[in-house]
C-alpha cells in the first residue's frame, strides 16, 4: 500500500452518515482508487467513483464484483443504534447484519486477497458511560445492547478469521459521531435551538467526550496505510470534553442563536425522567463519558486536527 501509487478500496455504507462523507473526501484524493458498495441501486452517488449495487447486508451477499481489485475495505456499513425498535426480535436483526453479514463480507475479502479490513465499530462494546471511569482501548467488552452486542461479536468473528488468514485487521470505535445532517438528540437539540425554547440542563456539571465527523474520518484515512495499525483496536473522540450545558451553547453560538439554559435541579430532573421513562436520556444528557484515546495517539502519531469548536461550528452553523 505505497503512497506512491493509489491504494484500492472498497467502502460500505457509502451512502449513510459517514459512508458518504468520507467517500467525498476518498474521492478527492489521488491517493486513493474508490469503489462504493450499495444497497439499493447502483448509481455513481455523484461523487466520481465507482459504485456496484451489492443488495442487503447479510451471510448471503455476494461481494465478489465489488472486491475484484481491493486492497483496503473500509466497513462502515451496519444496522445502527435504533431509538423504540420495531423488531420482534431485536439482537437477532443485529447480528443478521453486523455479525453474519460482516464476517460473510470478511471471508470473501479473504478469499480475494484483501490486504487490510477496517472495522468501523462502537464505543458500546466498552459500555455505556459510567461516573468516575475512563475507558481505554484494552477493557474488558462490557456491552449493554443489542448493538453493542452485535458489534463485540462481529469484533471477536473478525479477530478469529484475521488470525487464520494474512489480512489485517484494524478496530475503530467511535462515540457519538456528529457533523452536518447528524440525526436523533443533537438534531432534537438543534431544533429546540432554533424555537428559542428554554432547556432546563444549566446546572449539570459533566463531561462528555464526543467525536465530529471530521476528525473520524481523518482517523480513518490515517489507518488506511499506517503500517502500526494492523492488529489495532481504536478508540477515538475529539480529545476534548464538554459538559452538556457547554455543548448546548456552542451549538448555539453556530447557528447564530442565543442559548436559554435555566439551572434546574439535578434532583428534580432526574425525578422527572424517572416519571417519564426517561432515564436513559437523562443520564445521556447529565451522565460523563470518557475516553482515553492516548494509545491511538501515540500508535499512530496522531492526533484529532479539528478542535470541538471548529467542529461545532463546521456542523450546526445554518447554511445559506
Amino acid at each position: 500500500m505505497s503512497r506512491d501509487s493509489h491504494t484500492n478500496l472498497l467502502l460500505t455504507g457509502s451512502t449513510g452518515f459517514l459512508g458518504a462523507a468520507l467517500a467525498r473526501q476518498l474521492v478527492d484524493d489521488a491517493h486513493y482508487q474508490l469503489v462504493a458498495a450499495t444497497r439499493r441501486e447502483a448509481v455513481n452517488l455523484t461523487l466520481g467513483c465507482q459504485s456496484i449495487l451489492v443488495g442487503n447486508l447479510d451471510a448471503s451477499t455476494d461481494w465478489r464484483l465489488a472486491l475484484s481489485g481491493v486492497e483496503v475495505v473500509i466497513h462502515t456499513a451496519a444496522r445502527a443504534h435504533i431509538m423504540n425498535d420495531s423488531a420482534q426480535a431485536p439482537l437477532a436483526e443485529f447480528r443478521r447484519v453486523n455479525v453474519e453479514g460482516t464476517l460473510n463480507l470478511a471471508r470473501q475479502a479473504v478469499e480475494t486477497g484483501v490486504k487490510r479490513f477496517i472495522f468501523i465499530s462502537s464505543i458500546k462494546v466498552n459500555g455505556e458511560g459510567e461516573s468516575n471511569r475512563v475507558y481505554r482501548f484494552d477493557d474488558s467488552a462490557n456491552p449493554e445492547d443489542d448493538y453493542g452486542h452485535s458489534k463485540w461479536e462481529a469484533e471477536q468473528g473478525l479477530k478469529a478469521l484475521c488470525s487464520e488468514s494474512s489480512m489485517e485487521l484494524v478496530v475503530i470505535r467511535p462515540p457519538l459521531v456528529y457533523g452536518p445532517g447528524v440525526k436523533g438528540n443533537l438534531a432534537l437539540l438543534c431544533n429546540v435551538i432554533d424555537k428559542g425554547l428554554p432547556l432546563p440542563l444549566g446546572a449539570i456539571r459533566n463531561q462528555r467526550d464526543m467525536l465530529s465527523l471530521n476528525n473520524l474520518i481523518d482517523l480513518i484515512k490515517t489507518c488506511i496505510d499506517h503500517p502500526g495499525a494492523a492488529g489495532q483496536v481504536f478508540l477515538c473522540s475529539d480529545n476534548e470534553s464538554v459538559s452538556t450545558p457547554q455543548l448546548i451553547e456552542m451549538m448555539a453560538g453556530a447557528r447564530s442563536k442565543t442559548a436559554r439554559l435555566w439551572r434546574t435541579p439535578l434532583t428534580l430532573l432526574k425525578l422527572l425522567a424517572h416519571l417519564g421513562g426517561k432515564q436513559a436520556m437523562f443520564q445521556r444528557l447529565s451522565g460523563d463519558f470518557k475516553i482515553d484515546i492516548q494509545h491511538t495517539m501515540d500508535t499512530l502519531d496522531w492526533k484529532p486536527p479539528f478542535t470541538v469548536a471548529q467542529s461545532m461550528q463546521w456542523a450546526f452553523s445554518k447554511k445559506t
